[in-house]
């Protein structure tokens, strides 16, 4: 993700206890806060604050960081943040701007927050169209367990429009967010659950990704449904349920199972030049003597070509699809 520059320092104050980013804040506007209050909030609330990146922005400036203690409350830590910077009376009157910021920005937060059980309630008495909506906007193994919950005709059918290609105007997107805020705020206003990271791509991705988590049972339900109605899109959705840079969210026992198969020359070739956490996870559930022939191959190899190195990853890949097609392969999702 790339940041702003009042989105590196809401990360940066993120990462320090209130005193202290209260003490860096002290000489700023109170637009200025207000505005590093909001960007604060929507890093968190959107699910983008990344410890990694935090700790190296925090670097920048900072001998020293001070990580932010299990359990770390945001509404907490910007009322401190705000009291102690400009006011209480001061503070109080931006904290009530936040929530009408934030719903411009993205009108879909209320509802990621909302927990399974109300979404699903909620949503059973939506279109097909807008419960697509939705749950293209929820974090995947959200998405998935409201899938679960849903009626099996409007389940399908909100599937099946998720895999189209063509996306609702704006407009649209923000009528259906606010009509299903209102239902949940009908329901329950207090039941909230924490709001993750969200996977980003082409709508078949997303749906490939939501239908993973699922029983195989349901899954492959849902894989036939999209199949009859598009059987390109259906093998498609197969195929991107497991791709190369899915490795490091394979479990260890799974992923063992794979590399047994797999000689110490394919191995190599698709480790040329791979991402450090790939070839980490993937080294790290070998043998030693699997890892000594894969360093004694990687000391032999020159420049390999670009079509053998994808060629050894697709293999790869394949082995994984097919484990996860007859429901034997497990992910630690993030």
């Amino acid at each position: 993700m790339s940041l702003t520059g009042k989105q590196k320092a809401a990360m940066l104050l993120l990462s320090l206890d209130p005193a202290t980013a209260s003490e860096l804040v002290k000489g700023l506007d109170t637009k200025d806060v207000q505005e590093l209050a909001v960007e604060m909030a929507y890093l968190n609330a959107s699910g983008l604050k990344n410890n990694n990146e935090s700790f190296a922005i925090a670097r920048q400036f900072c001998s020293s960081l001070e990580t932010p203690a299990e359990g770390f409350q945001i509404d907490f830590f910007l009322g401190e943040l705000l009291k102690a910077a400009i006011g209480e009376a001061k503070a109080q009157s931006i904290q009530t701007q936040i929530s009408s910021l934030l719903h411009k920005r993205d009108p879909f937060i209320p509802i990621r927050s909302a927990s399974s059980q109300i979404l699903s309630n909620v949503l059973s008495t939506e279109h097909p169209q807008a419960v697509a909506v939705v749950l293209s906007e929820l974090p995947a193994r959200k998405s998935s367990e409201v899938l679960g919950l849903l009626d099996e005709n409007l389940r399908f059918n909100a599937i099946g429009r998720m895999t189209k290609s063509e996306s609702l105007a704006s407009e649209a997107r923000v009528r259906i967010a606010e009509s299903v805020c209102k239902k949940i705020e009908a329901i329950s206003s207090s039941n909230a659950s924490n709001i993750s990271g969200d996977i980003n791509g082409q709508p078949l991705r997303k749906v490939a990704v939501i239908l993973r988590n699922l029983s195989k049972e349901l899954r492959d339900g849902l894989v036939d449904s999209i199949k009859e109605k598009d059987s390109d899109a259906g093998e498609d959705v197969l195929k991107l349920m497991i791709i190369w840079e899915d490795i490091p969210l394979v479990t260890d026992r799974s992923l063992q199972e794979i590399m047994r198969g797999i000689d110490s020359r394919k191995l190599a070739l698709a480790l040329h030049k791979a991402d450090e956490k790939i070839a980490e996870k993937i080294k790290s559930n070998i043998s030693e003597r699997a890892n000594e022939a894969l360093e004694e191959e990687v000391s032999l190899m020159s420049s390999p070509k670009k079509e053998d190195v994808q060629n050894a990853k697709e293999e790869i890949i394949e082995m994984l699809r097919e484990k996860n097609r007859i429901g034997e392969l497990a992910f630690v999702e993030e």
